[in-house]
């Protein structure tokens, strides 16, 4: 009676394949928290103001960069940092379109100011910040599957 053999499981046949699964995931979720940050941020940009300073407008601001700077450095890539910079440019400047009626989500105040431009150049200080950080190492992904070490 002869032993059957099993074919190798999707896992065994390609590597390469599932780990491709998971990063395009991981763009796709990081491409999410930016478009899910710059919808939150449209709606809330303007609630705390104290003594004429747009405080959460700021914050929001700051938070879109610490994202892209955390993810181009947790992706070790520059397109780790630009694609959460990309949802928010989307939410944040679409919202900021008039729709038919002229009516406008986020106002030309000096919230809806600090909200739009400064968070684009922290956006883009994030991307810089990934630029270097990856610029600086080597990348985790070239010797990850390798055990760590580079021959």
């Amino acid at each position: 009676m002869g032993i059957t053999q099993l074919p190798p499981s999707a896992a065994q046949r390609a590597p390469g394949h599932a780990e491709a699964f998971v990063t395009g995931g991981a763009y796709a979720l990081l491409f999410l928290l930016g478009l899910a940050e710059g919808v939150l941020g449209a709606f809330h940009h303007s609630r705390a103001v104290a003594g004429g300073v747009p405080l959460a407008a700021i914050g929001l601001a700051v938070a879109i960069g610490v994202t892209c700077g955390l993810a181009g450095w947790g992706m070790a890539t520059m397109t780790g940092a630009l694609v959460p910079a990309i949802g928010w440019f989307l939410a944040s400047f679409g919202l900021a379109m008039p729709d038919t009626g002229g009516s406008v989500i986020i106002a030309n105040t000096s919230a809806g100011k600090w909200y739009l431009y400064g968070g684009a150049v922290c956006a883009l200080l994030g991307v810089a910040s990934a630029l270097v950080t990856t610029a600086r190492s080597p990348s985790r992904s070239r010797t990850a599957g390798r055990g760590g070490s580079r021959a």
